[in-house]
């Protein structure tokens, strides 16, 4: 019987490794200048095959996840004390995802099984579970997030052709952090993860951005002269601006 049962897990798992993922994206920088308003990724790819796929070996499916670098964020709780709201408590969560975007085929929890998505964080709870493990303040994670525009919930749709070429896009905010985002594309048959393939995005302020950063963390003195100096000039025009209009 258990020779029975070695032969059928083998003969799957050689099915599996048949198929593996090729992929690429339309650009792997992203550059915050002053004048940035957000920018799109497009995905896209093929599946690679060895040798046709066995009859019954399961739907194919394919699963697309943009994380962005942990960014630290401190949630406050607040109660009603004497009739007004305090900060009562206070968690700084240091390993979320600045940004987390998810596209699938088909719904995640219809193509992967709990456990698959609790090994590699896969889904927006689990990414951040992984982060902060009181659970009031995981969702406090999450809803500040989805208002500022760096967490979707809803899953965008990634457009597979005839089982072997899918395409998808990814929207990234405006008020992106800097740093190295992941993009990571997994294939899925029968429920289970067979292959996967990640890709870099470098996302770096760039121009006066740029320089206005690393003057502000190299040369902080020089960084707060200046803010200084355009604040007295900004002062000093705004109130001859009065002045001329007040004759």
């Amino acid at each position: 019987m258990r020779i029975f049962l070695f032969l059928a897990v083998f003969l799957a798992n050689a099915t599996y490794a048949a198929e593996t993922i090729v992929s690429d994206l339309s650009q792997n920088q992203v550059s915050i200048t002053a004048n940035f308003e957000g920018s799109e990724i497009f995905i896209f790819g093929a599946v690679k095959r060895d040798s046709p796929p066995q009859e019954g070996a399961g739907e194919l499916n394919v699963v697309i996840e943009v994380s962005g670098p942990p960014a630290a964020l401190t949630v406050h709780r607040k109660d009603r004390r004497f009739g007004i709201w305090v900060n009562t408590e206070a968690v700084t969560v240091d390993r979320a995802p600045s940004f987390y975007s998810i596209a699938s085929t088909a719904p995640l929890l219809e193509i992967l099984s709990e456990r698959e998505r609790a090994d590699r964080n896969l889904g927006l709870n689990f990414a951040v579970r992984a982060a902060a493990e009181n659970e009031d303040f995981r969702q406090a994670v999450i809803r500040i997030k989805q208002d500022q525009g760096n967490y979707s919930t809803i899953e965008t749709p990634v457009n597979l052709t005839e089982d072997t070429l899918f395409t998808t896009k990814v929207a990234l905010p405006a008020n992106l952090v800097e740093g190295d985002y992941t993009a990571t594309i997994y294939l899925v048959r029968g429920g289970e993860i067979i292959s996967s393939s990640a890709s870099v995005i470098e996302v770096r302020k760039a121009g006066l951005e740029r320089w206005l950063y690393n003057l502000a963390h190299e040369k902080p003195l020089i960084y707060g002269l200046m803010s200084l100096l355009v604040a007295l000039v900004a002062g000093y025009g705004a109130s001859e601006i009065f002045r001329l209009l007040r004759r």
